[in-house]
């Protein structure tokens, strides 16, 4: 059973449960200890979102949960050995950091500085620094080559509009992050930091923007990663999504959105 404390991925969870062989199904935290003994779960999973579990309004779990005859099951294990793993390939794991205090500082900066990436994307232009995140997904087997062929596109297509050199002092600036990883692959996202041209910053990001996303796309990553999916994407995102989705999409907003309100040619072009 898990349960949806304003997950991302509380249905993703269940899903992986199910490929499993296992029955597996969702329920709001607000459902009550009583309804969740009532369903005899074998094992319960907490999903959480990006919000800070301190911050005021914030879902609570209600600690009776921890009586059920359901034996946990800590992470710290998982943790270690991934950490071993970082380690064996040459990583560095930060501080790794615990106690109420600290984790509520530590997620509390994290969901500032998410929360604030889009204004500060302008004011950055504002001062003369174009800055742009792209974000994917890959399988691990195809990522050392996606990694250094889409670095590489991304440094030659940011020097070339911004006329800064590709290499050494004055260079525009590329770095690579992982958000979310899987058993079967990572969603790396790429941020550029570039001049941005005076008068000719909206076409200056179009060419980042095309010059990046043909490289994900050539490198087998995908358009975009979990979300944001939009009107950017849509030329890439054509050449990936399959036909009977977007015939299935179509009938879907057919019959739920005649009229074609709900954002309309996004994902599919309006009927």
């Amino acid at each position: 059973m898990v349960v949806d404390f304003g997950a991302q991925y509380a249905q993703l969870i269940a899903r992986r449960v199910r490929e499993a062989r296992v029955y597996s199904e969702v329920i709001p935290s607000t459902a009550s200890v009583e309804e969740i003994k009532a369903k005899d779960p074998q094992a319960i999973v907490l999903s959480g979102g990006p919000a800070s579990v301190y911050a005021d309004g914030a879902p609570q779990l209600d600690p009776a949960l921890f009586d059920l005859d359901v034996p946990p099951d800590p992470v710290d294990a998982a943790m270690d050995l991934a950490l071993d793993i970082a380690r064996g390939h040459g990583g560095a794991p930060g501080e790794v950091r615990g106690g109420s205090g600290e984790s509520a500082d530590a997620v509390g900066a994290w969901r500032g500085a998410f929360l604030l990436a889009p204004y500060l994307r302008d004011t950055f232009v504002a001062c003369g620094v174009l800055s742009e995140t792209f974000e994917t997904a890959v399988t691990w087997d195809r990522f050392e080559e996606f990694h250094a062929s889409v670095m590489a596109a991304a440094r030659k297509a940011v020097a070339a509009v911004s006329g800064a050199p590709a290499e050494g002092p004055g260079a525009p600036r590329v770095s690579c992050r992982f958000t979310h990883v899987y058993p079967d692959g990572v969603a790396p996202y790429f941020t550029v930091l570039a001049p941005a041209v005076r008068g000719g910053e909206v076409e200056q990001w179009d060419e980042i923007k095309a010059a990046v996303s043909e490289a994900l796309i050539a490198g087998g990553g995908t358009i975009t990663h979990h979300h944001a999916v939009g009107r950017d994407h849509r030329p890439w995102y054509d050449r990936q999504r399959p036909a009977p989705f977007a015939a299935a999409l179509r009938a879907a907003k057919a019959e739920l959105d005649p009229a074609g309100i709900l954002n309309p040619g996004v994902l599919i072009d309006p009927a």
